[in-house]
């Protein structure tokens, strides 16, 4: 990729995160945190509760909110949590971290917005199977079809391309760490590119290329099962990481903090600050306000929109708080040297050699292969749905799709391929894209999903398993689908 374009795209980057997003995703946060009296923390016992609630049958096809509330933490959880930790601390600085938290706390509200609205504005096919997203809601609440039509594009090169390409390269950079990396290199014009990358790119291409066209489903069927216990796992050996250099563990806390409030470290170089960092890597990872969740979130079949809300911000929770921290307070206590040279996989692999030695990379390795490859399998799950939305509510031809695939197979091998800056400008411009279009409309509609927070609480009060009714918060039924 030319100097030139990599300078453009870094700039649309920093210009795009500094000042305009940061503005929105803050002002986002803040209004409905108010609004909705911090419902992310004051009822967080009863998003616990909801994960348990079975689901309301009324079709072949019914999803209950845990299964929905599985379906995007699988795709939240993946190799953000590690690379994209690790980058903002070793570019960003410890501070990125406490910035990190506190717009995991205030996006936790977004995610419990835009969860709700997608609930709302869901629909029915005739196997009782749900369906929905921001492009549903923005069409029916805003009537603004065209706005859905330029969401669906940046969804599609935000999960299609954006976010598979910068997947493949995180997977093989975490190979650096092994001497046979660089044993050989090859010119691809005029930059320097290992063979290994190059043979991770074609059989990761080809591995995925054969699932999506309706192979391999035994190989899904594990990895899904695998990723649950890898990523539990991975807590443990966090957690024993921390516990071996404790003593490490106040003055760390103390750098976090004095980092997050320097003021050099936060408005220094804009794209080089710890807040932007933490901002870009937290929204990478847990992807609140950006319109992605929704489209899982519309699949479960509750009683009361506000339920599956509720149930969203787990997951904003089990993603930063849980993994995210995990990656930066191990990486942070163990004192490996830290810099831009060793940022994303490096970094963590050097942290856990400090306690298990060779083993720690090959963990690495071994956690990037399983969580990057259903990654790759899973973006595709939001794509097709808003390809079903383009294409009339219904889903393409199957001739249609099978190249669609194959093209979404072949960038796979491309991400293994660029330089590091070009993979996470591109995955933030067109996650940037997305989040723009989608919480502009969450705002225009945040006054609905409060209305269906205090129906659903009044309900409550009253003893009673909340149900809805559109016509209790003054909604036109014309609008709506489902719940008519």
């Amino acid at each position: 990729m030319g100097s030139k374009i990599l300078e453009l795209l870094k700039t649309i980057d920093d210009v795009m995160y500094f000042p305009i997003l940061l503005i929105v995703m803050a002002v986002a946060g803040i209004y409905f945190s108010a609004r909705t009296g911090f419902v992310q923390l004051r009822l967080f016992g009863e998003s616990c509760r909801l994960v348990g609630e079975p689901p309301k049958n009324t079709g072949k096809k019914s999803v209950s909110s845990f299964q929905a509330l599985m379906v995007s933490t699988a795709s939240r959880v993946g190799t953000g949590n590690i690379v994209g930790v690790s980058t903002a601390i070793c570019v960003g600085g410890p501070g990125a971290c406490f910035w990190m938290w506190v717009m995991c706390i205030l996006t936790a509200a977004s995610a419990f917005v835009e969860s709700t609205l997608a609930q709302i504005y869901k629909r029915k096919d005739a196997d009782g199977a749900c369906y929905g997203g921001p492009a549903y809601y923005i069409e029916k609440a805003l009537h603004a079809p065209w706005l859905s039509v330029i969401f669906c594009i940046f969804l599609i090169l935000t999960y299609a391309f954006g976010f598979n390409l910068l997947c493949a390269y995180n997977l093989q950079s975490t190979f650096e760490a092994y001497p046979f990396y660089a044993a050989q290199m090859l010119d691809l014009g005029g930059r320097k590119v290992s063979l290994t990358a190059v043979i991770i790119g074609a059989v990761l291409m080809l591995l995925v290329g054969y699932c999506l066209l309706g192979g391999g489903k035994r190989v899904v069927r594990l990895t899904e099962l695998v990723v649950p216990v890898m990523g539990i796992a991975y807590v443990i050996l966090s957690l024993i990481v921390i516990g071996a250099h404790i003593t490490h563990v106040p003055a760390m806390f103390g750098e976090i903090i004095r980092d997050a409030f320097n003021f050099r470290a936060i408005f220094g170089g804009i794209s080089g600050s710890c807040l932007v960092y933490g901002i870009k890597r937290g929204l990478y990872s847990n992807e609140a306000g950006v319109g992605s969740a929704p489209n899982a979130s519309a699949s479960a079949v509750v009683t009361h929109p506000a339920k599956q809300g509720l149930v969203q911000t787990l997951s904003v929770y089990i993603d930063t708080l849980l993994l995210c921290t995990a990656t930066a307070l191990m990486c942070l206590s163990s004192g490996v040297e830290r810099s831009e040279a060793v940022s994303g996989a490096p970094y963590v692999q050097n942290a856990l050699s400090t306690v298990f030695g060779r083993l720690g990379p090959v963990f690495i390795t071994a956690a990037m292969v399983l969580f990057a490859f259903t990654t790759l399998i899973g973006n595709l799950y939001y794509v097709d749905n808003v390809l079903a939305y383009l294409n009339g509510k219904k889903m393409p031809s199957e001739n249609f799709l099978r190249w669609f695939h194959l093209g979404c197979a072949a960038v796979i091998f491309f991400g293994t391929v660029i330089p590091m800056d070009a993979a996470w400008a591109l995955a933030d411009i067109t996650m940037g894209g997305m989040t723009l279009i989608n919480l502009p409309a969450c705002l225009l509609l945040g006054h609905v999903a409060v209305r269906t927070l205090k129906d659903y609480e009044k309900q409550k009060k009253a003893g009673k398993d909340p149900v809805f009714r559109a016509k209790d918060i003054g909604l036109d039924t014309d609008n709506l689908d489902y719940w008519k």
